[in-house]
């Protein structure tokens, strides 16, 4: 079980990623943070870790060791199509002896039902895992359904749900009906920077993102 938060999301796309990088610098204060992307498919063309690295955060806190697979597209399929077979019990073993007091950051594939082989799931790692779950989802249409139902998938296995964040134009409907409905903190509304840099990044971080402190016990 590690302490830390696991960063989903409703879809493939949705802006995952910038806020697992901006989590590493709101969250700094409580030691170094491990960013981790457990499994990252069509490598010739996505590089989260890279990205996260480029978005301001040091090699101290990039954790390297996961499954890379080629094209984009599901784990279970891009695996298959290399001849691998992804299992949990692979990843587990990635951090079998990392030390206890480690802060994690962990970014999902896709959303959390991607099959990861024929009987496990994203949200069976979340699961073995143990973090706190926080959700990245859009601002604009269609995203009340997507949202409500990726955190009714993610209670329905017990998991600890962390909050949303909301990547895109503000919409109050759409947050005031997430929040209702979803009995959920957004915790961040993240706008789609012109140009996305570490300084812009750490600047919205800092001053916007989980103002009330609402995943600061997800850390210690």
């Amino acid at each position: 079980m590690l302490r830390g938060v696991f960063v989903t999301g409703t879809d493939t796309g949705v802006g995952k990623t910038a806020v697992a990088a901006a989590l590493m610098h709101r969250y700094r204060e409580f030691g170094t943070l491990r960013y981790w992307k457990p499994i990252q498919t069509g490598v010739e063309q996505d590089d989260d870790t890279a990205a996260v690295r480029a978005l301001g955060c040091p090699e101290s806190e990039i954790f390297p060791p996961g499954i890379l697979l080629p094209r984009p597209l599901a784990p279970y399929l891009s695996a298959e199509l290399s001849g691998m077979r992804v299992a949990i019990a692979d990843l587990e073993a990635c951090i079998a002896e990392e030390p206890d007091s480690a802060r994690w950051v962990a970014e999902g594939a896709g959303g959390a039902l991607v099959p990861l082989n024929d009987s496990e799931y994203m949200i069976d790692l979340m699961a073995h895992l143990g973090m706190p779950v926080l959700v990245a989802a859009r601002s604009s249409l269609g995203t009340i359904n997507h949202t409500l139902m990726t955190l009714e998938v993610l209670r329905n296995r017990t998991l600890n749900v962390a909050g949303v964040v909301l990547v895109g134009d503000r919409n109050p409907n759409n947050r005031d009906a997430i929040e209702r409905f979803g009995d959920v903190e957004v915790v961040g509304e993240m706008p789609m920077f012109p140009k996305l840099t570490a300084d812009v990044l750490a600047g919205w971080a800092t001053m916007d993102f989980d103002p009330k402190a609402h995943l600061a016990s997800c850390f210690k």
